[in-house]
């Protein structure tokens, strides 16, 4: 399957009609000349590859946003030709203790939990910072979680009940992805309260990694690996006819959709996940068009500059985001001009690409901070810490917003 995978995003790039679009809105290529774009290492460079010739090493530079593939006209598969040949690249030069440490959230994520203080000292410590960026080449500025300490499974070991194919209209099962297990867990509660809110029974069953990080790192087996085992898990409930629903809007797009298209896994309790795959703002917003969207809402009085997230844009569903706030009285959320925040999950954390990463986001933060508006918000949670450290002020998750309205705080 892997190999038909590649020979159909192959096929794909003799559409590729060399207009350029995807030069002129890849936003790393306008930061840095060390990346020429994503025509000419996608589809133009693709040509060439194979037997004895390597990828140009000017590849790495490259994202993985898929913005390139959004906006193209002919249907090319840009990004996901791009994030193959990267794994190819990967595996030709090896990959490095960094890459395969920052690729593995969980690890990171068990490792700090029970030490959490001493951890998230160490990581606000100048010195240690300076000393994680010689030896691991991680920015001593990236944006960096804080260990919430007791993680969110723990928290809710109670909901882990098993599928009830009789109630699947009551019941739906949250996601919640690395972040909000170790990191956000606050996130995760409001998450759980706004769809008991609205009627519905929040099942959380025990879960682990997606395989994200690890496929834009280039590991590709070991992803493989991470989102088999998840879809495993999730398989039973989707099976029997329950919803799925992310806070995590680029976990949820890898079930979705990328782990099929992009790292070629077929098998059956993926394709069962992926049907029932939503992201939290999709589903609220599929409940409002249904009418049974809980409306009574308080008013919150705030402006706020919202930010739509490259894999957010990626689920192809508009910015429910957007919709759902305008539902809550008095909160006034407009959409910045900006395509994107350049961390792209851990692009922005390495030391030779911190610099693009937060040359990509200007515009953005520029735009936050002129906004003059106590917070921001963001479905995803790598750009809500890199919007979050480089505007000084927070960014949350659009369900806090409705968390607010619904006066469950």
């Amino acid at each position: 399957m892997t190999h038909q995978l590649h020979e159909l995003m192959r096929d794909s790039l003799d559409h590729c009609v060399k207009c350029t679009i995807c030069e002129t809105y890849c936003p790393v290529a306008a930061a840095t000349p060390l990346f020429p774009g994503p025509k000419y290492v996608g589809p133009q460079a693709e040509r060439y590859r194979g037997g004895d010739a390597n990828a140009d090493a000017s590849l790495d530079y490259c994202s993985s946003c898929g913005i390139c593939t959004q906006v193209c006209p002919q249907g090319v598969k840009i990004a996901e030709i791009n994030s193959q040949a990267k794994a190819e690249l990967a595996q030709e030069r090896g990959v490095s203790l960094r890459d395969r440490l920052i690729a593995r959230p969980t690890l990171a994520g068990w490792m700090g939990a029970p030490v959490w203080p001493v951890a998230n000292w160490t990581t606000s410590f100048g010195p240690f910072r300076l000393l994680l960026e010689k030896v691991l080449r991680i920015h001593r500025k990236a944006p960096m979680p804080r260990w919430a300490g007791r993680t969110f499974q723990s928290r809710t070991r109670a909901r882990r009940r098993a599928p009830n194919p009789s109630a699947p209209q009551r019941q739906v099962v949250f996601f919640h992805g690395c972040a909000a297990n170790f990191y956000e867990p606050g996130t995760g509660a409001m998450a759980v309260q706004v769809l008991e809110h609205n009627g519905l029974e929040v099942i959380i069953p025990k879960q682990g990694c997606c395989g994200l990080p690890l496929q834009s790192n280039g590991q590709y087996d070991a992803a493989r690996a991470y989102v088999r085992r998840l879809a495993a898990q999730l398989a039973p409930y989707a099976r029997a006819g329950h919803d799925i629903v992310a806070t995590s809007t680029s976990c949820g797009l890898m079930l979705k959709r990328e782990a099929h298209e992009i790292l070629g896994v077929d098998d059956d309790d993926l394709k069962v996940v992926s049907e029932r795959m939503f992201d939290i703002c999709e589903y609220l917003v599929m409940l409002d068009e249904r009418g049974e969207l809980n409306r009574d809402m308080q008013p919150v009085d705030m402006e706020v500059p919202y930010h739509a997230p490259c894999q957010q844009r990626g689920h192809g569903v508009g910015t429910p985001a957007m919709e759902l706030m305008a539902l809550v009285p008095g909160l006034r959320a407009s959409q910045v001009d900006a395509v994107c925040c350049g961390v792209a999950g851990t692009y922005g954390l390495k030391a030779e690409k911190y610099d693009i990463a937060m040359e990509v986001g200007r515009s953005l933060f520029d735009q936050v901070r002129a906004s003059g508006a106590p917070l921001s918000v963001c479905d995803s949670e790598t750009c809500r810490w890199q919007i979050a450290a480089a505007t000084d002020r927070p960014s949350v998750h659009p369900v806090e917003m409705l968390h607010r309205a619904y006066g469950l705080g």
